[in-house]
């Protein structure tokens, strides 16, 4: 061992996944969410935790590897319009490693064209369905990490150099961290299988790829300042995870909006029942449950025909906003929650022409 190097064993600069915080959040989340919301909020939390059980897997064969290297778990990195969100990018003396884990229920299958099967059972019966390609997935994350060191090279020959030792030094390999899991890529091309392994293999996988591939060794300093430059590009607040939590704060948020709104409506009319009895006239100015029926069935048939969810096109909440604002034209409806210029213009007419049949 040379003076430039010492044994570090494995080094987690980053440990911690956001998976954690998510999981947290979402129990607090689900406390405030009615029955609906809160079994989709329960469905996300459990596949949060059979993820998080398949990174902790391979958390454990990494640091019981007795291999110099540098880890960092669950980094999101982007540039331009592409990004990356990367399970563990493992830096060794010789080799970049970027691991996608998949903690999948189910048997997984390879054919000839690199196609991934996933195999199941539901209640008892077996279930085959296609899957999108890990190593397709991971190949895009490669691309983000040549592009942001491309980028930091300070001249065109450096960046020459850097190029031309990339595909020697970056090693995607997709881990299959769940024990059950029985891989089949026996029609599988030579390629795919070197990139397709089981957690129990990892370790193996890197000593022998460092083994045979020694491109260069790097020193202790140039393996910290790499994975120091990926995790100061590390942007936390873009993942999945955040982006999942937000959607479902938005859906108990709009619940509760919803809730608020109607109780209000609710106040409102019962008041001019009230009235109107007082003055002789039993006969409602219109029937709110009759109007909601048809926001509603606007809602679903626009929504079919975008192929989108139909608290996209208005959510509840938004729906009583409408009742209650009544709006005459596009610019009283821009004033109304949820309506921009946007929508306005697009669903406009049809939704006033609903409210005027009253």
């Amino acid at each position: 061992m040379s003076i430039f190097t010492k044994k570090i064993g494995t080094v987690f600069l980053k440990e911690t996944s956001d998976v954690k915080e998510y999981i947290e959040k979402m129990e607090k989340l689900k406390e405030n969410a009615s029955d609906e919301i809160r079994k989709k909020i329960e469905k996300q939390i459990n596949y949060a935790k059979y993820g998080e059980t398949g990174e902790n897997n391979i958390a454990f064969q990494l640091k019981s590897s007795g291999i110099d290297m540098y880890v960092l778990h669950d980094i999101f990195l982007t540039i331009e319009d592409i990004s990356a969100q990367i399970d563990y990018l493992v830096i060794t003396r010789n080799h970049i490693y970027v691991i996608e884990c998949k903690n999948l229920y189910g048997n997984i299958e390879i054919d000839n064209k690199g196609t991934f099967i996933r195999n199941f059972q539901i209640n008892g019966k077996w279930v085959k369905e296609g899957m999108e390609s890990p190593i397709t997935q991971n190949e895009r994350h490669l691309l983000v990490l040549k592009e942001l060191r491309k980028k930091s090279e300070g001249n065109s020959l450096l960046k020459k150099i850097f190029e031309n030792d990339y595909g020697n030094s970056y090693k995607s390999v997709v881990v299959l961290a769940n024990p059950k899991t029985i891989l089949n890529d026996r029609f599988a091309k030579k390629e795919i299988k070197q990139k397709v392994i089981r957690a129990d293999q990892l370790i193996a996988y890197i000593k022998s790829t460092d083994e045979a591939e020694k491109t260069y060794k790097m020193t202790d300093s140039a393996m910290y300042d790499l994975a120091r430059f990926y995790l100061d590009n590390n942007q936390p607040k873009m993942t999945d995870y955040t982006l999942k939590y937000k959607e479902m704060v938005e859906q108990v948020n709009a619940e509760k909006e919803s809730s608020k709104v109607y109780e209000d409506n609710t106040d409102i009319h019962e008041e001019a029942d009230s009235q109107e009895q007082t003055n002789g006239n039993t006969e409602p100015e219109y029937d709110i449950d009759d109007l909601m029926k048809r926001l509603k069935a606007f809602r679903l048939e626009q929504s079919r025909s975008e192929n989108k969810k139909p608290y996209m096109i208005f959510n509840d909440a938004q729906m009583m906003d409408l009742i209650q604002k009544n709006p005459q034209n596009k610019e009283e409806l821009q004033q109304v929650s949820g309506f921009g210029a946007v929508k306005a213009e697009k669903y406009g007419d049809a939704i006033i022409e609903i409210l005027n049949q009253h």
